[in-house]
């Protein structure tokens, strides 16, 4: 299968089986479902492979499918679920088989299958819970995983998740970043080989994975991802993308990056090369009434509004940052840009320090979750006192508010626009009515 046909085919099977589970739930079923699929396939390749090598010696085999990079136990493939599908406890089955596949790769996977796939609450009564289990394993079990490669694999189960986030609506800021303003995002943070990149905020892991392809466009393949995802569901799947894209070692943390920051060493915030983010905009209680005990000393600058988030994790972004040298690209709601009291203290400040090297104004109605317009920060401590850009004092404005094209629910960015806005930010150009540097 060809690109477009495996997206296709993913989706299908996928979306053909809901039922009236609430999508913004159903995708977590259907996307383990299919890492469960990838991996049963990819493993049976691999045994089947070692027993025409090796086949008298099955011991042999085992041996060194436990040292491949994952392994499935018997009795627990895919196949095996498929055999059992009819039977009344197949939610029970299946809980039973992912656990066994945790406990046999625990050094990776463990804690991936978090869901109980005999969720009365989620999926229903006995008779609909099992009826859209045994659409969903019937309609996986036709695809054949063995020999799709896992950029291809990787793309396609990033383009169900967009799918998704589409037919969840307002709950798709929690999971996914349109694609075309993550590539936006990672273009303007333009990373280099040997970076250490970032994703205070990561979702599901698509705008860390797209910074990491910047990279690889170079040629390389030296980078390294890290990020940290409060929402417990939206953690795994970004664990399980890393792993279909063959990112093994990216270190993704669980938690509340605010409030418990754990991409941390030596008692102290990790600093990296690339900090990209797109936030949860204006989240209240977001923890200020701690925020001035700050054990890392993030709000120095000021303490932001107890009701508006967004300077909490621009200041965290800051102070993730390798100092002289890191850049960071961060999605904001565009009342940052204007608001007063504290946050136009911290504003002041962030100038004062040369830290803001651009701003961009984007189109409204980008996002599922929001109509309105937001902007793009771009922070660069290569401009702070020492910093080989100390003597750029000049913030670039782009008004790129009318770069988009039309949809049915919202706008979208094309391939035409991102390179209009990228090619203004990298030259610094001034075009009439649309970029200027302001001292």
């Amino acid at each position: 299968m060809n690109q477009d046909q495996l997206n296709q085919t993913l989706w299908d099977a996928a979306n053909s089986s809901r039922g009236t589970v609430d999508p913004a739930q159903y995708k977590d079923y259907a996307l383990v479902i299919l890492f469960f699929k990838y991996l049963s396939d990819k493993v049976k390749a691999e045994r089947e492979s070692l027993e025409q090598r090796y086949p008298d010696n099955l011991e042999r085999v085992e041996h060194k499918l436990k040292l491949g990079r994952f392994y499935v136990p018997d009795g627990v493939y895919f196949d095996d679920i498929y055999a059992m599908h009819e039977q009344d406890d197949i939610g029970e089955r299946i809980n039973k088989a992912l656990h066994n596949i945790e406990e046999a790769n625990r050094d990776k996977l463990e804690g991936i299958f978090s869901l109980d796939f005999n969720s009365e609450s989620i999926l229903g009564k006995l008779e609909q819970r099992n009826k859209m289990l045994r659409d969903l394993i019937r309609d996986f079990n036709s695809l054949d995983l063995r020999s799709v490669s896992e950029d291809i694999l990787g793309n396609a189960y990033m383009y169900m998740i967009s799918k998704f986030a589409s037919s969840a609506g307002k709950k798709a800021g929690e999971f996914f970043t349109p694609s075309k303003i993550s590539q936006l995002v990672a273009k303007l943070a333009q990373p280099q080989p040997g970076d250490k990149i970032c994703d205070m905020a990561c979702g599901s892991g698509g705008l860390l994975l797209l910074a990491g392809e910047e990279v690889r466009k170079q040629g390389s393949e030296d980078y390294a991802l890290y990020g940290q995802e409060a929402v417990g569901a939206t953690y795994h799947l970004c664990r399980m993308n890393m792993y279909l894209h063959k990112m093994d070692r990216a270190q993704i943390e669980w938690g509340d990056t605010i409030n418990n920051p754990l991409l941390v060493e030596n008692d102290q915030l990790m600093q990296f090369d690339r900090v990209v983010a797109n936030p949860p905009f204006s989240l209240a209680k977001w923890g200020a009434e701690t925020a001035e005990n700050d054990r890392y000393k993030r709000f120095l600058r000021g303490v932001p509004p107890q009701n508006k988030g967004d300077y909490a994790f621009i200041l965290h972004m800051v102070e993730t940052l390798k100092p002289k040298t890191g850049r960071g690209v961060i999605i904001v709601p565009h009342g940052v840009l204007f608001r007063g009291a504290a946050e136009g203290r911290i504003r002041r400040q962030l100038l004062q320090e040369n830290l803001i090297d651009a701003v961009i104004g984007l189109p409204a109605g980008l996002f599922q979750t929001t109509g309105i317009p937001v902007a793009i920060l771009v922070i660069d401590r290569s401009r702070e006192k020492g910093g080989e850009r100390e003597s750029d004092t000049n913030v670039l404005f782009i008004e790129a508010s009318k770069e988009f094209r039309s949809g049915k629910a919202q706008s979208h960015l094309d391939n035409q626009h991102i390179d209009k806005i990228y090619n203004t930010f990298a030259e610094r150009s001034q075009l009439d009515k649309f970029s200027r540097n302001v001292p």
